[in-house]
């Protein structure tokens, strides 16, 4: 949209420009009917900003360098709430809200959804938003929490700004785990595990607090700049809530997709390095291949370089000291790698003066140009303790001749879901399995095959697909049902689509059956890799 003004403003002059304008069909604009939603009575809409969607939601300057505060006058139908990413909201007579961002932020962090839903305080910041029927499953999962995890933040990375802290838990055909909008987190109900079990995801988006939010990344091109400072700040506060050995083993998890990624797309594909030269028009978070929809380079890769420049600190305190004054020096603004290796080398003129920057193998340069592995891992061995028991058991399992009496003297009940993802995780490496194992296995552990919780489904789904387990083909099927989250979504598909006949048959019939219910990017997604024409 170019505007024309009738005269020259004065440099610093404020002025008011209204456009008229309406959004229907665009991308960022999300309607779901109401069999999309949880409680299949009315229908939701939502918005999803990130990485330039937000174009077509409202005119405005749609690039992460700029940030502006927002305001907003909302009005919706009677018996449905509307909810923003805004430091201040109260609702008026004739079902109006009305709603304040006082904090400069960038434009994809504007959102809003409408929807039936209601609120439940968690803490003294925190309250949990969504439909009437999830309402007392997000309370009893996040009742007390949040706090934890805000006051472990504040501590690390300096003071939280945004206000209040809440999460709206979306209808399940959300396609992210979640959405860092700030003061109101959009998360996938999926992390309703009745266990507490996948909080990890919540302390990441926490963590966009300060990085993402606070300190964005100018490009998208740079997007580890949020993304790898982000899973490092979340390892951060899940070490001092959690400690080192459960952190380890999530992170080792983390590496494992990074590998997995790495093996389907090449390492040398040029989406694997952490600068990417984004064309015009190109948007990298869309993934223009679906291959790349969802590329763990960013996070993990990122997390590693992160991870190597606290390395080259070697004194855990004194780099979380930097990370705050970095938080500080560069809040409210959006900043390159450039800036960000700048001024760490000006923050430790000690390394500076090493010349820690071009040390040969890991400059910093490779770091950001060269596509591939990471040239630096940080080290996971506090996790042996968790990962040893799962790396031998799943031993066992792939065995030709399956040793029962060692497999029954390993007792997986006190374990935690990290733990039992990283064993399927390794049972999925060594599939398909000797004959017969895998229904033996089914039967021994329900606690696995029978699971509700989403990451052990997505795993056991997986290895039912590479071991040809038709007997349990319908728990793909309900899975897939049950949810639309990218990240579950689409593997399984690639998974059905490379296996056999009747895989092909099952991932063509639960698309036909679900491909109303999917955000319309993943049915893209889906159509791609089923071959399917894909509407422009």
């Amino acid at each position: 949209l170019h505007v024309a003004l009738p005269r020259p403003p004065r440099a610093g002059q404020l002025l008011t420009l209204e456009i008229d304008y309406e959004a229907g069909e665009g991308p960022g604009v999300c309607w779901l009917a109401p069999e999309q939603t949880a409680g299949k009575q009315k229908p939701y809409m939502y918005t999803q900003g990130q990485a330039v969607l937000n174009r077509s939601f409202f005119p405005g300057f749609d690039t992460p360098s700029v940030k502006c505060t927002y305001s907003a006058t909302v009005k919706v139908p009677e018996g449905f709430t509307a909810v923003m990413s805004a430091t201040s909201w109260e609702k008026q007579k004739d079902n109006t809200f009305v709603f304040k961002m006082s904090q400069p932020i960038p434009s994809y962090l504007i959102a809003l959804a409408v929807g039936d839903i209601v609120s439940a305080d968690v803490g003294p910041r925190s309250r949990v938003w969504a439909e009437p029927c999830l309402i007392e499953a997000a309370k009893k999962e996040y009742d007390g929490v949040i706090e934890e995890f805000l006051a472990v933040g504040e501590k690390l990375f300096g003071p939280y700004v945004w206000g209040r802290y809440d999460i709206l838990f979306m209808p399940p055909s959300f396609p992210f785990g979640g959405m860092e909008n700030p003061c109101l987190t959009f998360a996938t109900p999926c992390l309703l595990a009745g266990d507490r079990s996948l909080v990890d995801v919540i302390i990441h988006e926490i963590s966009h607090s300060w990085f993402g939010n606070l300190v964005t990344n100018a490009m998208w091109g740079e997007f580890w700049l949020n993304e790898g400072f982000t899973m490092y700040a979340q390892r951060r506060i899940s070490t001092e809530v959690y400690g080192s050995a459960y952190t380890c083993l999530e992170a080792a998890t983390g590496r494992a997709l990074l590998r997995q990624h790495m093996d389907n797309t090449g390492e040398d594909h040029p989406l694997n390095k952490l600068r990417v030269v984004i064309e015009p028009g190109f948007s990298l978070i869309l993934g223009v291949n679906p291959d790349d929809t969802y590329n763990e380079t960013p996070y993990e890769k990122g997390y590693c370089f992160v991870s190597y420049l606290a390395h080259l600190v070697g004194d855990q305190s004194k780099f979380d000291a930097f990370l705050q004054a970095y938080v500080n020096r560069f809040k409210f603004q959006s900043i390159t790698a450039d800036d960000t290796l700048g001024f760490f080398l000006e923050y430790f003129p000690e390394l500076k003066e090493k010349g820690v920057d071009s040390i040969p193998g890991f400059e910093f340069d490779r770091w950001l140009n060269t596509p591939g592995w990471p040239p630096y891992l940080p080290d996971l061995s506090p996790g042996e303790q968790l990962m040893k028991p799962a790396d031998e058991l799943a031993e066992l399992w792939a065995a030709d001749g399956l040793n029962m009496e060692a497999i029954e003297a390993v007792d997986i009940t006190a374990w935690r879901t990290y733990q039992l993802v990283y064993f399927l995780d390794q049972v999925l490496q060594k599939s398909p399995l000797p004959e017969g194992n895998v229904e033996r296995l089914s039967k021994m552990y329900p606690k696995i095959s029978k699971a509700q919780n989403a990451e052990l489904r997505l795993r056991w789904c997986q290895i039912v697909l590479k071991n040809n387990l038709e007997a349990e083909y319908h728990k793909v099927k309900d899975f897939l049902h049950s949810q639309g989250k990218q990240k579950y979504t689409l593997p399984l598909y690639r998974a059905m689509w490379g296996g056999s006949e009747s895989a092909r048959a099952l991932a063509m019939e639960t698309f036909s059956a679900t491909a109303p219910q999917l955000h319309v990017n993943v049915q893209n997604y889906i159509k791609k890799i089923l071959g399917l024409e894909v509407a422009e």
